[in-house]
């Protein structure tokens, strides 16, 4: 199923949505965290290419660490050309261990309003475009308005 069935489906199967994102981008690797509002966590909801003793440092993100959190807390996209050299602080230590590089995350926004975030990543060294940028967080857009209306 293409990305836009996959959103447009009754119920959002977040494992399905991530693989065809991955496959999309030509991606090994990705995450798709959800805001929960009250607490300001986001919690994981899938994700693919992410090593089991990861899970636990990756299972709930506070706003402002990490990847995920630094891109829920900007609302906008942050990228790394290379996880594994990058000193910039937005990338946290565990972080290195995925064995990925080239890793863009965005927010999940509707109106402005913040439902989590979808991250991707590649084995070796890759910076995003513009163009690549725009696209994820249009489809970060469409899947935070499922999220939001899911929650009405």
């Amino acid at each position: 199923m293409s990305i836009h069935e996959l959103l447009v489906e009754e119920t959002i199967n977040f494992e399905k949505l991530l693989r065809a994102v991955l496959h999309q981008f030509d991606c090994s690797t990705g995450t798709i965290h959800v805001l929960d509002i009250p607490t300001g966590v986001l919690h994981l909801k899938a994700y693919e290419g992410v090593p089991e003793f990861l899970l636990p440092k990756m299972a709930e993100v506070p706003i402002g660490k990490g990847m995920a959190g630094i891109a829920a807390q900007r609302r906008e996209a942050v990228q790394v050309c290379n996880l594994q050299t990058d000193e910039s602080g937005v990338v946290r230590p565990g972080a290195k261990d995925t064995k990925v590089e080239g890793a863009i995350t965005v927010p999940l926004l509707s109106k402005g309003e913040l439902y989590g975030t979808l991250g991707i990543a590649k084995k070796e060294p890759y910076e995003f475009s513009k163009e690549e940028s725009k696209t994820l967080m249009d489809i970060g857009q469409s899947l935070a308005e499922r999220i939001k209306e899911k929650a009405l």
